[in-house]
């Protein structure tokens, strides 16, 4: 017989309601779309603790017991991005002598579809035991965005079977499979059940219970999950003296490979999902951005993201999803978002200045590295749109300059990558009024125009000349109007506001500006000592926002936080720029951030600097893993090592020489044209690239 109760809010259980959930100390287990979030020791009991899949929860409690026993967790390890294992003594249980003697070990592993926990006895000590296992479970359906704002919404109905472990309410339903089956399960109040198992362990013997969660979803997530075990990239293998670097590239690949997430309707078609857990989803920037930095291994990646997002791209205004002709999209949701009082997105929103130049950009540097010409040729209609809007809706007002305006008033204040409404200020701290011109913005939009030429002009395509004389007058506006003084000297505005007046703070966005051509090499040089200074440059990475700026805020999102995304794009830009030495400090600055993460560089973290702590703190709500920070060590890489690739003019550039601190180095499995690429420097500097692919290893950088 079926019963009907109604459970609590489906929300962040147990946090206090409006706060948003802290996951610094969080284990994240994930195979996009779905994530276990559990305490460390793997308890889920609150915040944002549970299993989600498709951004909505199907298990909000799964707590372990040994009925009176102190249980004492003593290590948490994960063999990849989809399994983690926590192993717990039984204190004071079969022990004869100090040493313990039966131990737990929980192991949890997350598919797309589902979730297994398997909990597992051992005894290893001389006497029979009992162990009285209790399992607390309970699912309460609440959305991704409900507990990530620490919303109570209107308790959904949940019926519960009493012949199975089961919840379901409107279009979602929670399956649990418990191998053996409990020996009793009694009502917790509310939907909350706790099975009971009585296991009986003789010397040396072991007992284990297997919980299989399966996610039944009639109402669809907009992707699939990505082919298990196939990956669109190459895996490289890296020998360097600095052994945090070869820890952090291989514990990021394996994140990323629990990012991945498929076009339905064209499964060969991968990208990378945002982040977990709060933007396991399509986000077209990040997307964009991660695949770029992965070039250096391949570009099925960089495929399957430009026509994932292609697809997509918008063909009519739409006020309310802010659509326009040639846009490419912000994010992909099931349903709304309801981000705060003033904030909701639609489930299709195009709120973005930056992935249309991103997406171009993405464009050409594949086609540089590889991407096979039909594959290109197919994708330029979609390019000449990008660059279409560019022209005619990014740049709203004429003035040569992309800018954006929440035209909605409902949507994001900023729509850059600095998204949040406090980002765009002034030293003062007096907040930016749109419409906002960002500097980065236009060193994107100049290096899709120059690139889109170099396109359409390869693939006999018209207006080359036209978008080349486009990105001419965009650099000679950009030097006109960003450009301001200071006691230091001059330097580049962050923003024009909606008056065109120069924001005059010191920003990380100067790292995003250089080696896009936009610069000269004096000017680049302003900008280096810039981002070098102690203001930016805390020690661990590049500060989002100078350290004297009023509002400066160390755990500020995006006024003070360090991103390593950003670290690394500064990074690659110096290197590509003649500033090695500054590209050096922001690398070593990462590593050593590493180690704090446990090579797991987490979306952003805390900004007080190497002057004060010994490793960075946590920004405690960030996402982690993150696909663009994971996807950074390989631009770390690929800027040390100085690549550039020109397959079709039958080039592949390194550096001509590596800091002494790096050598011995060899970096194999790197991919250009479909072609192994392999790099090697010697203990002396020298500098040998060899690879398949018909392009010149032997060209260096100048």
């Amino acid at each position: 017989m079926d019963t009907t109760v109604k459970s609590q809010a489906p929300t962040g259980s147990g946090t206090a309601s409006g706060l948003q959930p802290f996951l610094h100390d969080a284990c994240v287990v994930l195979a996009a779309p779905a994530v276990a979030l559990s305490r460390p020791a793997g308890a889920m009991r609150s915040g944002a603790d549970g299993f989600f899949r498709g951004d909505r929860r199907f298990l909000s409690r799964l707590v372990a017991d040994v009925e009176g026993v102190p249980l004492a967790p003593v290590r948490t390890g994960h063999s990849d991005a989809s399994t983690a294992a926590f192993r717990t003594v039984l204190r004071g249980v079969g022990e004869q002598t100090a040493d313990p003697a039966v131990t737990l070990r929980h192991t949890r592993t997350v598919h797309a579809d589902g979730l297994r926990e398997s909990f597992e006895f051992h005894n290893a000590g001389p006497l029979d035991v009992t162990v009285p296992l209790a399992l607390s479970l309970d699912a309460d359906f609440a959305a991704m965005d409900d507990v990530k704002a620490g919303r109570r919404a209107a308790p959904p109905g949940v019926r519960r079977a009493d012949d199975a472990l089961r919840w379901h309410w409107q279009e979602w339903e929670s399956r649990l499979t418990s191998t053996p089956a409990p020996d009793s399960v009694d009502d917790e109040g509310g939907t909350a059940v706790r099975a009971h198992y009585r296991l009986t362990l003789p010397p040396g013997g072991r007992a284990r219970v297997d919980l299989d969660c399966a996610a039944v979803d009639r109402d669809g997530f907009p992707f699939a999950p990505a082919p298990t075990r196939r990956v669109p990239w190459s895996r490289p293998r890296l020998r360097v003296p600095d052994h945090r670097f070869p820890r952090l590239l291989d514990r990021s690949l394996d994140d990323l490979a629990g990012l991945l997430l498929t076009d339905p309707e064209h499964p060969q078609d991968t990208f990378l999902a945002a982040g977990a857990p709060w933007f396991l989803t399509l986000f077209g920037r990040d997307a964009l951005w991660a695949a770029r930095m992965l070039l250096p291994l391949g570009t099925d990646l960089a495929a399957g993201t430009l026509r994932t997002l292609a697809r997509r791209q918008g063909t009519r205004d739409i006020p309310a999803t802010e659509e326009q002709p040639g846009k490419i999209l912000h994010e992909v949701r099931r349903t709304s978002q309801l981000l705060d009082e003033g904030t909701t997105l639609p489930p299709l929103y195009y709120g973005t200045v930056d992935a249309g130049p991103l997406w171009v950009a993405l464009l050409h540097d594949a086609w540089r590295w590889g991407l096979a010409e039909t594959e290109v040729e197919a994708l330029l209609p979609h390019a000449e749109r990008v660059l279409a809007w560019m022209a005619e809706h990014g740049d709203a007002d004429g003035d040569g300059l992309l800018e954006y305006v929440d035209s909605t008033g409902k949507g994001l204040a900023n729509q850059g990558w600095k998204d949040s409404g406090d980002s765009m200020r002034w030293r003062s701290g007096r907040l930016a009024v749109a419409p906002v011109a960002l500097s980065e913005v236009q060193a994107y939009a100049h290096e899709a125009a120059v690139g889109g030429a170099a396109l359409l002009r390869a693939f006999g395509r018209p207006d080359a000349d036209r978008w080349e004389e486009w990105a001419a007058r965009l650099r000679d506006r950009f030097r006109d109007r960003f450009w301001l003084d200071d006691a230091r000297g001059p330097y580049c505005a962050a923003a024009l506001d909606g008056q065109k007046r120069p924001l005059d703070t010191d920003t990380s966005s100067h790292g995003h500006l250089l080696g896009t051509g936009l610069l000269t090499e004096e000017e680049s040089g302003l900008l280096a000592r810039r981002l070098a200074s102690p203001e930016l440059d805390c020690g661990f990475g590049l500060r989002t926002l100078e350290t004297g700026a009023t509002g400066f805020n160390p755990l500020g999102y995006h006024i003070g936080s360090v991103w390593p995304h950003d670290t690394a794009i500064a990074v690659h830009g110096l290197a590509r720029a003649g500033f090695p030495d500054e590209a050096d400090s922001l690398v070593r600055g990462l590593l050593a951030a590493s180690e704090t993460f446990d090579a797991r560089l987490p979306e952003l973290f805390a900004g007080h600097g190497s002057g004060v702590d010994t490793g960075p703190a946590p920004y405690p709500a960030a996402c982690r893993p993150q696909a663009w920070a994971a996807a950074s060590s390989v631009h770390l890489l690929r800027a040390l090592l100085g690549l550039e690739a020109d397959v079709p003019g039958g080039t592949l550039r390194v550096a001509d020489s590596v800091a002494e601190s790096w050598r011995p180095l060899r970096a194999e499995g790197l991919s250009v044209a479909g072609h192994a690429l392999s790099v090697a420097v010697d203990v002396g500097g020298g500098v040998r690239a060899e690879t398949a692919a018909p392009v010149s290893a032997a060209s260096r950088r100048g």
